[in-house]
């Protein structure tokens, strides 16, 4: 019996990793924050539930780190140097087929902003 629980975690295991959203690929968006309208393409690699990548904008590109996939929750963190300054954008998002809901907030005392990505075809 015992091997019988063993087997069916990892049974579980592997379902849970084969059923996180494949992100992989180009995504884009365009949005108003702060300093005016964006346009991104995000650039992402998935690989089991860590996502990597890079995100670049009119303001300039930067790396993503601490990126996990977990089902279809998505989230990151965008390390983008802007005016010299070294901003960490945290990302959270919602994975629903072709599109991602994001919120992203860029800096303490700013409000949170929300977009939609789009898979680039």
């Amino acid at each position: 019996m015992f091997n019988f629980a063993k087997s069916t975690a990892l049974m579980l295991l592997i379902a849970a990793v084969a059923l996180a959203a494949d992100v992989s690929g180009t995504w884009t968006a365009s949005f108003d924050t702060q300093v005016g309208q964006q346009n991104y393409t995000y650039t992402f690699k998935v690989d089991g539930g860590k996502l990597t990548g890079t995100a670049k904008s009119n303001l300039g590109e930067g790396t993503i780190t601490d990126g996990k996939v977990n089902g279809d929750d998505i989230s990151f963190t965008e390390n983008l140097n802007y005016q010299g300054m070294q901003l960490m954008i945290p990302y959270k998002g919602k994975i629903s087929g072709d599109e991602i809901k994001f919120t992203r907030t860029v800096a303490e005392g700013f409000d949170p902003e929300t977009f939609v990505a789009k898979r680039a075809k």
